[in-house]
């Protein structure tokens, strides 16, 4: 096992790099982007770095040369023939050539694109811009950079017996949350904790905890590299940015409103069993369902990954009850700021009444929360989003006004087309 402390101690980006593969990605990003890349190829959209924690001043923390190299680093990497063979020959969702060969020739060449950087104030204005395929892979090691980076400024002050001691607590705090987990029963739970990780190193051994503390309660990890190193399942569906850009480039208001809906069918033809997963609340999950066809009640479950996960659970219930399913087979998986308290809440309430899974994110991956003075690696709200297609703005409602994004007369609009009221504000702590 890795002496984290130690290898933290002697960090140095040239032997140690943050992002150290194309597959160090959620596994959702390569399943969205096969779809991106048979149906909008030369689609180009915008994506920013967005810092939601504005008191956390990255510009200040985070040297912009050594932020350069890093992402200089990722865009000189390619995929591996171990890599290659992994993805072409793997079985995900129990099938075999998830991933057509004419989307991995794709990818065995493709390098990602140029980078804007520059810093205003106190922050980074990071911004990707071109071919929606090939932009799309920037996010997620993006904000790993961002994350660790951040991490191994404040980690540069330690000294070694500090760093052995912070991380042997980190440790013992992880490992008590796996022991509550373990008296949950019929628990099932996959780590979702790439894009606000501590560090790379950390996510890998706390994958590694959870498989040994939770057995086949723990049922996978989002990324990809971790899923093929550890040779466990590679856990991941679609997220909002599907609908957020074809949203951007519908034509009217009745094409906007069906946008969300023909991305699913898009998704519909290319994918089935476990990946039939609807993500509901991009622009409110109450008008979303409500206005579903019938086809996507059949799918097999719902993410819930914004607002109250309780009312948007007996939503959902109440929606496959009016459209004639059996909730008892249906699959809720809660995904937003979850800790293990919640978990246990979660599951106590709708265990039985739905079958129920948990994607623990950052909480899972970067909880060092009091463990160092004033709180500076505590975990805070960095995103990184599409904000532009063809030259649109895009725009992103959620459950949680607080999360909303994009121009205020367009987040107008959008309401009035979905039909989104009064929202509850909840504070967004990861």
């Amino acid at each position: 096992m890795v002496d984290i402390a130690t290898r933290v101690y002697n960090h140095n980006w040239k032997i140690d790099p943050i992002v150290r593969s194309l597959t160090d990605t959620d596994f959702y990003k390569l399943l969205m982007c096969q779809s991106v890349l048979r149906n909008r190829p030369d689609t180009v959209v915008t994506f920013s770095l967005i810092n939601r924690s504005t008191h956390i001043p990255l510009a200040r923390l985070i040297d912009e040369g050594e932020l350069r190299e890093q992402l200089d680093h990722v865009r000189s990497l390619s995929l591996s023939r171990g890599e290659s063979t992994w993805l072409r020959g793997n079985t995900f969702y129990g099938k075999r050539q998830m991933f057509s060969s004419d989307f991995m020739e794709w990818f065995e060449k493709m390098r990602l694109p140029a980078y804007h950087l520059e810093r205003v104030g106190d922050q980074y204005e990071l911004t990707f811009e071109g071919k929606w395929p090939e932009v799309m892979l920037w996010e997620i090691p993006a904000l790993a950079v961002l994350m660790e980076l951040r991490s191994r400024a404040v980690l540069a002050t330690m000294g070694k017996f500090e760093l052995q001691v912070l991380y042997a607590r980190a440790m013992t705090r992880l490992w008590e949350k796996i022991e509550r987990l373990r008296k949950v029963e019929g628990l099932r739970i996959a780590d979702f904790g790439t894009r606000r990780r501590h560090s790379f190193l950390w996510q890998d051994w706390c994958v590694q905890a959870m498989a040994e503390g939770l057995g086949p309660a723990f049922v996978g990890t989002s990324n990809c590299r971790i899923a093929m190193k550890r040779d466990i399942e590679a856990i991941g569906t679609n997220a909002h940015e599907l609908p957020m850009v074809h949203a951007a480039l519908a034509d009217s208001d009745e094409e906007l409103r069906q946008a969300p809906y023909r991305v699913l069918a898009d998704w519909h033809d290319e994918h089935d069993g476990n990946l039939r997963i609807i993500l509901p609340d991009t622009y409110g999950t109450e008008g979303f369902l409500k206005g579903a066809p019938d086809w996507l009640a059949g799918w097999t479950g719902i993410r819930i990954d914004s607002g109250d996960p309780a009312k948007g659970a007996e939503i959902a219930i109440n929606w496959w009850k009016s459209r004639g399913e059996d909730p008892t087979k249906k699959l809720v998986i809660f995904s937003d700021g979850l800790d293990v308290g919640k978990i246990e809440e979660l599951h106590r309430q709708f265990i039985g009444r739905v079958r129920v899974s948990f994607g623990w994110g950052t909480l899972l991956t970067n909880d060092f929360r009091g463990l160092v003075p004033d709180e500076a690696l505590s975990p805070f709200s960095l995103v990184c989003k599409a904000v532009s297609a063809d030259g649109r703005p895009t725009v992103k409602l959620s459950d949680n006004p607080v999360k909303a994004m994009g121009p205020a007369d367009e987040i107008e609009r959008y309401k009035r087309v979905f039909g989104v009221g009064d929202q509850a504000k909840i504070e967004v702590l990861v």
